[in-house]
């Protein structure tokens, strides 16, 4: 079973390829995500890797966090499991007015 990891406080020019690569050292990387803004398509400054083993995240995690990367101290940690968000409004009220 795969383990996804929890990057945070990376510098904001990483990009996958990048945090592919950090993460390779300690085990197979199943996939690397780094978070982007809808909107600009910039980096937002954390993403997730997920890891083949157990064995292989500890090694990632006990190696690279608080590991100083671009003058950013980065944050790797087990993730937490994604939580259910209610839909997002689309501005209009309950009611269905406007708001006006």
């Amino acid at each position: 079973m795969s383990v996804n990891l929890y990057v945070g406080n990376l510098p904001y020019r990483i990009d996958e390829d990048s945090l592919r690569q950090l993460f390779t050292p300690y085990g197979n990387v199943e996939t690397a995500k780094v978070i982007k803004d809808r909107q600009t398509g910039k980096s937002k400054g954390f993403g997730f890797v997920e890891m083949t083993t157990q064995a292989e995240a500890d090694a990632a995690i006990r190696a690279l966090n608080e590991t100083a990367m671009d003058g950013r101290n980065v944050k790797v940690s087990i993730a937490k499991p994604r939580e259910e968000r209610p839909p997002r409004r689309s501005g209009w009220d309950d009611r269905g007015g406007g708001g006006y």
